[in-house]
């Protein structure tokens, strides 16, 4: 990918793979990974016909954060018959490596598949990565350049409203990929990015 940086090409000439996960909590040391929701989008279009969404089997002895259940609403009597995550990552590594990984904070998402990647002895791809939340960003100091980046809001649902994109029920993984996706292309086009550079 480091060829983009010397001549990137086209944003709508590449493949954007949508990600989100959803976890037995935020805490990189001892939380599993309970559901991946995946979407691409082909030449600016979203293909929901090809999305990919599953459950994961935590491993031996993982646990599930009582406050992560209020969001997501996974039990261990939905996850427990899933496939486990040695069977999943082949799955999300065969996509990314298509192009572009898309996701809402990458700080969460690249970093649980990270760390999992690594402990399965997986080698990590390296995708380029895009990040909707930082386009928040970038977008609000254009349009605020007086408001401190702290302060914007990017927050998933609340970002879609602002840009008035219908309310979907959250914490789901495939609908949050969808969201995320949908999301992208309404800050590209008012981020006036031409190349897949100009998104990073």
């Amino acid at each position: 990918m480091l060829r983009w940086f010397l001549h990137s090409p086209a944003w709508d000439s590449v493949v954007y793979w949508a990600l989100d996960l959803e976890t037995g909590g935020l805490d990189l040391k001892k939380d599993p990974i309970l559901a991946v929701g995946m979407v691409p989008i082909r030449s600016g279009i979203i293909h929901l016909g090809e999305a990919y969404r599953t459950l994961v089997r935590p491993p031996e002895g993982g646990v599930i954060d009582p406050r992560s259940v209020r969001a997501h609403q996974l039990l261990w009597g939905e996850v427990e018959a899933a496939p486990e995550l040695a069977e999943v990552l082949p799955q999300v590594d065969e996509r990314i490596r298509q192009g572009v990984l898309l996701v809402h904070h990458r700080s969460i998402d690249v970093a649980f598949l990270r760390r999992d990647f690594r402990r399965l002895g997986r080698h990590w791809p390296s995708p380029w990565v895009v990040d909707t939340a930082n386009l928040l960003r970038r977008l609000s100091h254009f349009s605020r350049p007086d408001l401190s980046s702290d302060l914007v809001t990017v927050n998933l649902a609340r970002a879609r409203r602002d840009h008035g994109l219908p309310d979907y029920q959250e914490h789901d993984a495939l609908t949050d990929a969808v969201a995320t996706a949908e999301l992208f292309l309404v800050l590209r086009k008012a981020l006036g990015a031409r190349t897949v550079r100009d998104l990073r």
